[in-house]
């Protein structure tokens, strides 16, 4: 059965802090691959945490293993330019998702 998790993601080793997201190394394949995660419901929402070097990311998935093995398909996680940090599952008690 299906769940929420909240997951965090961190820059790796090879992410340059003087580049924007945009002008990080394969921008164009980590965009196109998050998206199509999004486009097929595996990822409800998302975005970098202001302030950090973090992301979070909400996903509708069956367990923590099927998202880290999703996830290890990720250009930027091939390339250590993001890491997963922490999954955990979410309950949602305040407003609504699609």
């Amino acid at each position: 059965m299906k769940r929420l998790f909240a997951v965090i993601l961190n820059h790796g080793a090879a992410w340059q802090a003087s580049r924007s997201l945009e002008e990080q190394e394969d921008w164009e394949a980590h965009r196109s691959f998050m998206n199509a995660l999004e486009k097929e419901g595996f990822v409800v929402l998302g975005g970098p945490l202001e302030g950090t070097d973090d992301v979070l990311l909400i996903f509708r998935a069956t367990s923590s293993e099927q998202i880290v093995a999703r996830l290890s398909a990720d250009p930027w996680h091939r390339r250590d330019l993001l890491r997963v940090s922490r999954v955990t599952p979410w309950e949602l008690r305040l407003g609504s998702l699609p």
